[in-house]
């Protein structure tokens, strides 16, 4: 390797130190294509269809956190969303394609959830047990294939996609939910490492947000039905 480094050095006047880094955002990128590839067009694979018709409840003691995606736009790619722990141990809530929703129960109080596919983008969140949270994952064009963002449903007679709107009527009729299969659980811990990475690039630009911008990126306890 070092060989190696020392005629990319030559060859193009870099310096051993800036070869090292070109290196290693090369890794990083090839470990971020991995993951893309495997989120393409596999949510069959990995998510599956509940075995019962219930919907799912927010619990006394928990909150349910409803995860959808009504759009279409970048169909063939996944996304994949997390509730993630200071310590690092964070928590995989399923596999969000287009046209289906996950259901995930949540402890009580502030979380940061994130979603990601060639980014990582998060929502801020405040819970109140026994009630059930509605969050759109909205997909856009990136520089490869489409990102993702995270945003609140708010409780808001007056919000245009609020939980009272026509839109949010159409956009729950139109998502069929989904659970973690044996298959996803087996392919975040394959790509754990990979997904850490990617948090860790992306949320600096979360924590650099004013506060103004956070707060529109806030799932509020009122939020809640």
């Amino acid at each position: 390797m070092n060989a190696s480094r020392g005629a990319v050095a030559a060859a193009f006047h870099f310096s051993h130190k800036e070869v090292a880094m070109l290196l290693s955002t090369f890794s990083r990128l090839l470990g971020m294509l991995f993951v893309l590839l495997m989120l393409g067009g596999c949510q069959s694979a990995l998510m599956v269809a509940p075995s019962a018709d219930a919907e799912p409840q927010a619990t006394a003691d928990k909150a349910l956190v409803v995860f959808m995606r009504p759009s279409s736009l970048g169909g063939a790619v996944q996304s994949s969303v997390y509730d993630t722990r200071a310590e690092g141990n964070d928590v995989f809530a399923g596999v969000v394609s287009s046209k289906s929703k996950v259901a995930y129960l949540a402890e009580p109080g502030e979380h940061l959830f994130m979603v990601v596919s060639e980014n990582a983008d998060f929502l801020a969140a405040n819970l109140e047990a026994g009630k059930r949270y509605y969050v759109l994952v909205a997909p856009r064009m990136g520089v490869w294939r489409a990102r993702f963002s995270l945003l609140p449903i708010r409780n808001d007679a007056s919000a245009k996609d609020g939980l009272q709107s026509k839109q949010f009527r159409d956009w729950n009729e139109s998502t069929k939910w989904m659970v973690i299969g044996p298959k996803a659980r087996s392919w975040y811990q394959d790509n754990i490492e990979s997904i850490r990475a990617r948090k860790l690039d992306y949320l600096p630009k979360w924590q650099n947000k004013s506060v103004a911008d956070k707060a529109e990126r806030t799932l509020r306890s009122v939020d809640g039905i």
